[in-house]
């Protein structure tokens, strides 16, 4: 099975016009859900996930099973809109590592939404999840959030025994809005509801366990949300972290 990297330029201005007409995009100007529906139009069921928008410069890395064949095939059946705002012209894809080894230590970086399903089936915050037992007068700031997420992280890693962090840290938090769908509306379409949670970047080293474990976790991705932005698990080499 091919196992690629694949990287798009979208362009910033098409890109919001697009979300803008559709009415996908977050309160917060997030652009997961607008990305999620722009995937979806161009390559189907071949949606590559998870992905992750860096910035206007860096772009959309994906993880897809796809050949380039297949993904540019795909994208020359996309429409004028959906192309320009994608970067479609400018699709580039490399094959990645699939097979790894026990004991191998990688450098890390991934953004998740860290939440858990509390008892009546509903996402929270797992930081609020955790500390609910916690008087208001302890309840801690950045530093205990940080330290909640990465055993929540961990604990994402050691699914099957996949891996385990070495070092981590949080390198970026903020409480962000995204759009999901959610009930019917009168039309009968879905309609949109914007839900607020924690949104953080982690960067660190990990050490790899079951490498076939590792492999179904990177091309899983890491927690929820995954098809809007969150849990791609981005690698290199240890030593440059």
């Amino acid at each position: 099975m091919t196992f690629q990297l694949m990287r798009l330029q979208p362009d910033p201005i098409a890109l919001a016009a697009w979300a803008t007409r559709h009415g996908v995009l977050s309160p917060d100007g997030d652009y997961g859900y607008a990305l999620h529906g722009l995937l979806s139009a161009a390559f189907g069921e071949q949606a590559p996930k998870p992905f992750r928008y860096m910035s206007n410069k860096q772009g959309l890395f994906a993880y897809t099973v796809e050949n380039m064949e297949t993904l540019r095939l795909h994208a020359s059946l996309a429409t004028p809109d959906v192309a320009r705002a994608l970067g479609l012209d400018e699709l580039d894809a490399r094959p990645f590592p699939s097979a790894w080894k026990e004991g191998q230590t990688l450098g890390f970086e991934v953004r998740v939404r860290p939440v858990v399903r509390a008892k009546d089936g509903r996402e929270r915050d797992a930081f609020l999840h955790a500390v609910d037992a916690i008087p208001a007068a302890d309840g801690g700031g950045i530093a205990q959030r940080a330290v909640i997420y990465s055993d929540w992280l961990a604990k994402q890693f050691a699914v099957d025994g996949a891996a385990q962090i070495i070092y981590t840290q949080m390198d970026e938090f903020r409480l962000t809005r995204v759009l999901r769908k959610a009930g019917t509306g009168e039309n009968g379409k879905r309609k949109t509801h914007a839900g607020t949670g924690p949104d953080a970047v982690f960067k660190g080293q990990l050490q790899v366990g079951n490498p076939v474990a590792f492999g179904r976790l990177l091309a899983r991705g890491v927690g929820r949300h995954r098809a809007f932005g969150f849990g791609m698990l981005l690698l290199k080499p240890a030593r440059s972290c």
